[in-house]
């Protein structure tokens, strides 16, 4: 299992809908998160910078960009891009974070 995270930044005053949007996260988008390999997705948000903190467990980087490919991830990040900073083709602006402890 590889451990991922990753920053992405909400705009402000915009966490509530953010929050409200992910509760609960659209069914057919959960099964394909789980059917390409993802496990334990959690998002945490720092109020003071607005950076939203991604992690999650996934099986093998390849599948988890293959994520980008599939219709309902487009339309989801269609539906996000309104309340959160992305690039042209409305996938969110993220930031990988390197590992640099582990406590199993």
């Amino acid at each position: 299992m590889i451990r991922k995270a990753f920053k992405m930044k909400v705009y402000p005053d915009r966490i509530k809908e953010y929050t409200k949007r992910h509760n609960p996260i659209w069914k057919e988008l959960e099964s394909v998160l789980k059917n390409h390999g993802v496990h334990n997705y959690s998002i945490f948000f720092d109020d003071k910078t607005h950076s939203l903190f991604g992690y999650a467990e996934i099986e093998s980087e390849e599948e988890w960009k293959a994520i980008s490919d599939t219709k309902i991830c487009k339309k989801w990040w269609d539906y996000m891009a309104d309340i959160m900073e992305t690039t042209s083709d409305n996938s969110p602006v993220s930031i990988d974070l390197k590992s640099v402890f582990y406590m199993p």
